[in-house]
């Protein structure tokens, strides 16, 4: 049986709030990249490109028909708050969260991991692509 589709996301901001940004990539479960994506998102808090990243992710992989998900995340809050480890008490971030879940519940099977940033580098070069890109 072949293993998960692997899923990394970052946000970035230059402030927080500051211009921010998403970066992702989705792997086949042969390590292969299936879609790829950095995008500037606006002016908002780094806990919001966090998010933004996550559900842009999720949507990516529902609409490429993966069941089976790994996603991995620096950011040790939101995994905890996907997980429902952590309660969601920001307001702003609870329609974001919601949006997270709704995602989530289109995987037959899914799994959220913490990992250290160093294991995030290609997400993350991702996102500061984006943001550079737009702040010229």
């Amino acid at each position: 049986m072949a293993g998960p589709f692997v899923l990394y996301c970052d946000g970035a901001s230059r402030g927080n709030p500051g211009p921010s940004s998403i970066g992702l990539v989705l792997y086949d479960s042969d390590g292969e990249t299936v879609a790829e994506m950095g995008a500037a998102i606006g002016h908002t808090t780094n806990n919001v490109a966090e998010y933004r990243a996550l559900a842009a992710g999720l949507e990516i992989a529902a609409n490429h028909g993966v069941d089976d998900l790994l996603v991995r995340l620096d950011s040790q809050l939101l995994v905890r708050q996907a997980t429902g480890v952590y309660r969601v008490k920001s307001p702003h971030l609870k329609p974001l969260h919601r949006e997270v879940l709704r995602w989530a519940d289109r995987f037959g099977r899914i799994v959220f991991e913490h990992v250290p940033r160093e294991r995030n580098k290609v997400a993350d070069a991702l996102a500061n692509e984006a943001l550079d890109d737009a702040l010229g």
